[in-house]
């Protein structure tokens, strides 16, 4: 059973860190398609335009470069699409000034500027994310999974390496999906985003004494590729549309890990992972 970073002391050499949204656990396209994608378009009244706008939405967040990116920055970028294309939305360069100039992209932060400025465009976008919510934690538990082979991926590794939950989604959550799908067992500690950024999570288990070639960053989106790159340890990724594949060939890449052949096998899935998202 996986304990808090604090109280954890390494028992192996070697370390893999696993994202869960759209990495172990499918749950992430289930969310933008029945979540985040309708409750923009209820919100701003675009039903006229449901399918081409649901379909670029699914392009932003799960199948583009952009994959992963923070609900408002998504919402500001689809925004302005639609703004331009289909109808106008009043407001939308308020939006985007908040997105990018905001210190934190949250609903705390959020909520404190509608209260401070009365905007009814951030208003809204505080609507939209608390609907959002409401509609994740409304979808009924038998549309989500893990994705197959993650547990075998898990026990093949646990003979040599520690595992470790590195996701920015709410803790509870996570214990809770991952409980469920009998992954939890499997792994040794869990850091969500009450820890901090994936980048900060990761360099917070490198100061329990891993060297940074021994460790994997286990991912989905160009964020998880970028919080390995930042602390420089490996990046293994977990392809969308192809996630049964990934976790089918996660033990090589594990064994690469092993012994020390990684970097020239890193650079070639680190190609098909951009090839994948473009």
């Amino acid at each position: 059973m996986s304990i808090p970073v604090g109280q954890f002391v390494k028992t192996h050499d070697y370390l893999i860190c696993v994202d869960s949204d759209g990495c172990a656990v499918d749950t992430m396209d289930i969310k933008h398609k029945r979540c985040f994608g309708p409750c923009m378009i209820k919100e701003w009244h675009l039903e006229k335009w449901q399918k081409p706008i649901q379909k670029r939405w699914d392009e932003i967040n799960l199948y583009t470069m952009t994959r992963g990116i923070n609900r408002f920055l998504g919402l500001a970028q689809a925004l302005s699409e639609i703004n331009e294309q289909y109808i106008p939305i009043e407001g939308i360069e308020e939006l985007n000034t908040w997105a990018k100039n905001v210190k934190e992209l949250s609903n705390p932060a959020l909520e404190e500027e509608v209260n401070r400025t009365g905007s009814k465009i951030l208003a809204k976008a505080l609507s939209w994310s608390k609907a959002v919510n409401q509609s994740i934690a409304d979808l009924p538990w038998e549309v989500k999974k893990a994705f197959p082979l993650v547990k075998e991926g898990f026990e093949a590794v646990k003979g040599f390496a520690d595992i470790a939950i590195v996701s920015a989604a709410n803790r509870d959550a996570v214990e809770e999906e991952w409980e469920r799908f009998g992954l939890l067992p499997l792994v040794d500690v869990m850091m969500c985003q009450d820890v901090g950024s994936k980048a900060h999570c990761i360099s917070v288990m490198l100061e329990k004494g891993y060297a940074p070639d021994h460790v994997l960053m286990c991912g989905d989106a160009p964020g998880d590729r970028a919080a390995a790159q930042k602390n420089g340890v490996f990046f293994y990724p977990i392809l969308v549309r192809h996630e049964k594949e990934s976790w089918e060939e996660f033990p090589k890449a594990a064994d690469n890990l092993k012994n020390g052949t990684y970097a020239p096998y890193g650079e070639q899935k680190a190609k098909e992972f951009i090839e994948n998202l473009q």
